[in-house]
């Protein structure tokens, strides 16, 4: 694609949490390029589960560096902030156009349930949504595997649709793709979060001078045995597309609360 935004594609901006030299985010973009013209503003190193940390006691820096889809060079900065400080500078300062879409990832292993609110790749997109502009998260379902090529298939397709028809105010799409033969993909399913939480503990160390360090460790725990969440989409071979939102308003609690009579007794409870 061109090196500037053109008026007869979508501007489409790409950024992750892995880092810019990532495999997963290579594999984004030859996907994507087909359908508009690519920009890439992405943390210059790894910045994984950092949640939606934005940097403010430090500067953050961009640079330009080089890198290219089959078609042509890609306008690109690589950023020594976090995801969301890379979409926030993109938008803000880097681009001479705002973009009309905002993709996160490839990730490296999968963003389902609880790890939505850890991921940096969700928080790149959830911001671009803050913002105002349509975005999508994915990510490929495997810690090991470098091959990203069916999960970019998908998304190009998740990404048509999204850019015809948008997506409603305040919303982004989660996509987590199986690690699976294109043949092995059992197809597309919208999904609800998972509820889970991670049984959590910690390995402690000492280091060569008798300092003691502490190792998170950890076991993911579904605690949700529905059908229509992303977690089981994943286990039975399907593309789990999770529509979220930034507004993390419990609306179902709202009546229960407004009954616990807040105004009826301002005073301290009695003492003695």
């Amino acid at each position: 694609m061109s090196d500037s935004p053109s008026d007869d594609l979508p501007h489409i901006l790409l950024c992750n949490d892995d880092g810019i030299a990532a495999p997963g985010i290579q594999a984004l973009a030859e996907a994507l390029d087909p359908l508009g013209t690519l920009s890439v503003v992405a943390p210059e190193s790894e910045q994984s589960a950092v949640g939606h940390a934005i940097t403010v006691r430090d500067p953050v820096r961009a640079h330009e560096v080089e890198f290219s889809t089959s078609s042509g060079p890609v306008p690109a900065w690589a950023v020594t902030g976090t995801p969301t400080d890379s979409v926030k500078l993109a938008c803000h300062e880097l681009l001479d156009t705002r973009p009309d879409l905002v993709v996160s990832g490839i990730n490296h292993g999968p963003n389902t349930a609880v790890n939505v609110l850890y991921s940096g790749t969700v928080s790149a997109a959830t911001e671009a949504s803050i913002l105002g502009i349509d975005a999508v998260a994915v990510s490929l379902c495997d810690w090991s595997s470098d091959d990203f090529a069916v999960a970019g298939r998908w998304t190009r397709r998740i990404v048509r649709l999204v850019l015809r028809a948008g997506l409603p105010e305040g919303t982004l799409l989660n996509v987590n793709v199986p690690a699976l033969p294109a043949d092995e993909i059992s197809g597309l399913a919208v999904t609800r979060q998972a509820r889970s939480r991670w049984e959590e503990g910690f390995d402690t160390r000492t280091d060569p001078a008798d300092r003691r360090y502490y190792w998170l460790a950890g076991t993911f725990v579904d605690l949700d045995d529905g059908q229509e969440t992303d977690t089981t989409a994943i286990d039975r071979g399907y593309v789990s597309v999770t529509p979220l939102q930034h507004d993390l308003t419990a609306y179902d609690a709202l009546d229960a609360l407004r009954d616990w009579g807040w105004s009826e007794d301002d005073s301290e409870p009695d003492e003695t």
